[in-house]
């Protein structure tokens, strides 16, 4: 499981959660999807009306209703997505008080592990009882990071949450890549920022970098991810070959459990 997370908002996490995971499913891929921001804006990026849904992640999470009943088919196939609304704001409190409260997910997830080849859960923008949910049930972290000039201080607080839960909830962890998002090679400081990363982490970097760009800003307002919207635009492109990049780096399920069993 890959958990999409980073502390500071605003840096294309939901964005990344849409496109990559629809990107993967356009190359045949089985995807799912956990929208695990109370935001619920990966819900109604795939165009689903948040307001109709009677069950939602925060049923599975707090109730222990079984996930099977509450995935929802998207308009690409082979990409289901598992729904958040507001509801799941309530969480945080409800969980506090609850026993082996990080591991909720964790076992959710295990009886629908083999029916995909990618899961992905789109993590709110804190440190917060949802985030370490799904920083427990993952195998894998990937990064989105602004080219700015806070991107190299926040990559490093993430290696050190990640390591205190490795060492504490989740020893198979680890951060897979840093992805470089709203990059504009004509800006000196985004270049010189993604040169820094790429130095300062190599083994953590994406070749790959998501461009500022338009159609990738319009399309949640359409409720489709880029790949729908519009097919030839250059972050429908960047995404792409970064799902080509990162099914390299990634191994898909059944690999990485016999991975871990040896």
């Amino acid at each position: 499981m890959v958990a999409i997370t980073n502390q500071k908002g605003g840096v294309g996490k939901t964005t990344t959660a849409i496109n990559l995971t629809a990107s993967l499913a356009h190359l045949g891929y089985r995807v799912l999807l956990i929208d695990s921001d109370p935001q619920g804006n990966c819900t109604s990026g795939f165009g689903i009306d948040k307001s109709s849904l009677e069950h939602c992640y925060y049923n599975a999470l707090i109730d222990g209703e079984s996930l099977e009943p509450l995935i929802v088919r998207t308009m690409i196939a082979g990409l289901d997505i598992l729904p958040s609304t507001m509801q799941l704001a309530g969480a945080e409190l409800e969980l506090a008080g609850i026993e082996q409260r990080e591991f909720h997910l964790k076992n959710l997830l295990e009886p629908i592990k083999p029916w995909y080849d990618y899961i992905f859960v789109d993590c709110p923008p804190s440190l917060s009882l949802l985030t370490l949910n799904a920083l427990t049930a993952a195998s894998d972290v990937v990064v989105p990071v602004q080219a700015e000039f806070y991107a190299l201080e926040g990559l490093s607080q993430l290696q050190v949450i990640i390591e205190r839960v490795r060492e504490s909830l989740n020893a198979h962890i680890q951060i897979t890549g840093a992805i470089v998002t709203m990059f504009d090679s004509r800006i000196r400081l985004a270049v010189d920022v993604a040169k820094e990363l790429e130095a300062s982490f190599p083994a953590y970097v994406f070749a790959s970098k998501i461009p500022r760009n338009v159609r990738l800003s319009e399309a949640p307002s359409y409720g489709k991810p880029a790949l729908l919207f519009d097919p030839k635009s250059r972050g429908t492109t960047a995404y792409l070959e970064l799902a080509h990049e990162f099914t390299r780096q990634v191994p898909l399920y059944e690999r990485r459990k016999a991975q871990v069993s040896e």
